[in-house]
């Protein structure tokens, strides 16, 4: 759901010395990403709150958040040997695009439904998600696959009762 803030939480805690990276991605943890992850962190959320910007930031994101998600995830698995790590990184790249997919929907529901006007509560609350997600991966990793599918899940349920309601007559 952002690009941004669960690399920046990722490379803050590789400095803070709770996580170690994979070599060649220790980059993550030095003062210019960290400068740069927390600037673009700011921008993002600061833009999602703006329903125009916030549609050109999804749009960017059909290809970001994959990305960051792959990055993130073969930065962490370096105990997994080669290729392992890389593929399965690439998988959760897969799960965030279609994470991705579903709160494009949603949020461009409410937008129509709102006249836009919920998107910064969504925003927020897409906010609290991705930073307690972002927070438990570094925690507890294997619990966030529990939180993945819980929350793919309630989207596709929200995303199932605007088409009902959408699809109702009058």
């Amino acid at each position: 759901m952002r690009a941004f803030l669960p690399l920046l939480l990722l490379g803050l805690a590789a400095r803070a010395g709770w996580i170690e990276l994979k070599p060649g991605l220790d980059w993550l943890e030095t003062t210019h990403a960290l400068w740069a992850l927390g600037i673009a962190t700011l921008l993002e959320i600061a833009g999602d709150k703006i329903p125009v910007v916030d549609h050109a930031l999804d749009l960017i994101g059909t290809v970001v958040r994959p990305a960051a998600a792959w990055l993130g995830a073969t930065a962490v698995l370096t105990a997994w040997p080669s290729p392992w790590g890389e593929l399965t990184g690439l998988a959760l790249g897969g799960v965030a695009l279609i994470v991705h997919g579903l709160k494009a929907k949603l949020r461009l529901g409410s937008t129509v439904a709102t006249a836009g006007h919920a998107n910064p509560i969504v925003s927020t609350a897409e906010d609290l998600i991705a930073a307690g997600g972002a927070l438990i991966a570094i925690v507890l990793p294997l619990l966030v696959l529990g939180f993945v599918a819980i929350f793919v899940w309630i989207l596709a349920r929200l995303r199932g009762r605007a088409r009902a309601t959408a699809a109702r007559p009058g």
